[in-house]
């Protein structure tokens, strides 16, 4: 019985000069939500463009549900659903009419499924596309790519650009979706708080290269945050293991390292620290050191 929904071994993709996804190799488990992140660049869409084979790798290979990403039928494409940030939808045909298009595409329609989603949104079925908001297109998207009953259903920004009460209603049917639903789903955003609370895996991404695949609360493990005293200032940061940023709050350095344990104190001391104490960190703080690493200064003394 297939594990994985989606696999990539190996996969690399260059553009002439660029590298876009370097030696990438990814195993998706079936079922829950898989949040991937990554600064823009980073080789997400070059990604999602290798596993539905609109794009042919340089070297390596990627399966999606089980069959080479190179040979998928349409059938296997049909088994994957696709929102993206924009919500395009044709602007002149009435809400009924385009989710009595794509019912007809797909004889493994869940009208059930439809119907709960939309639920959640306030659309008007005879309403013209031009005329609903950003966020009753969201819940149109969203509720037709679930009723096509997709294996995987790939995320990319929907809650780019809706308001509070839209995102609410957007968030509210995913997990709903997931609880009840058998997709995998693919989820990519930049909002940390979408993550923390949908998430059951974290995929962070770098410049073409796989970084991290764990739970988030794994992933917040790695980071750890330390506050100390150099009372002659915070020494070159190629001598801090694991360095990911610091900077400079009341004279004292708040400093992030990654995969570093609890006695890293002791290490600070060691360099010159007078005093040195671990601090909580979350999420969000924790994927923006880690995201930011390579936008700061080789010395980042703040």
């Amino acid at each position: 019985m297939m594990q994985h929904c989606i696999e990539t071994n190996g996969l690399t993709k260059r553009f002439g000069k660029k590298t876009a996804l370097k030696d990438f190799t990814l195993s998706v488990e079936k079922g829950g939500i898989h949040a991937i992140i990554g600064s823009n660049g980073a080789g997400k869409s070059t990604l999602f463009r290798l596993l539905l084979g609109m794009a042919a790798p340089t070297s390596g290979s990627a399966s999606l549900l089980g069959t080479d990403s190179t040979t998928l039928t349409p059938d296997l494409r049909g088994k994957v659903g696709y929102v993206n940030e924009e919500h395009t939808l044709p602007q002149w045909m009435k809400a009924n009419e385009v989710t009595r298009l794509q019912k007809s595409f797909y004889p493994q329609w869940n009208q059930e499924v439809y119907d709960r989603v939309i639920g959640y949104f306030d659309v008007d079925p005879d309403q013209k596309i031009g005329g609903l908001s950003r966020g009753e297109r969201a819940g149109l998207n969203l509720s037709m790519a679930l009723a096509q009953a997709p294996d995987v259903l790939i995320l990319d920004e929907p809650t780019l650009g809706l308001d509070v009460v839209a995102k609410q209603s957007f968030l509210e049917a995913l997990m709903f979706t997931e609880t009840e639903g058998n997709a995998t789903i693919i989820y990519c955003s930049h909002q940390m708080e979408e993550i923390e609370r949908v998430a059951d895996k974290l995929i962070v991404m770098e410049k073409g290269i796989l970084k991290n695949n764990s739970s988030p609360d794994a992933f917040v493990d790695r980071i750890s945050y330390w506050i100390g005293s150099f009372e002659n200032g915070l020494p070159s940061t190629d001598k801090i293991p694991g360095y990911l940023s610091s900077k400079i709050i009341d004279g004292q350095y708040h400093i992030m390292v990654v995969d570093q344990g609890n006695d890293f104190g002791q290490t600070l001391q060691n360099i010159g620290a007078n005093t040195a104490s671990q601090s909580g960190v979350n999420l969000e703080r924790a994927v923006n050191a880690f995201l930011t690493k390579n936008h700061n200064r080789p010395d980042s003394r703040a």
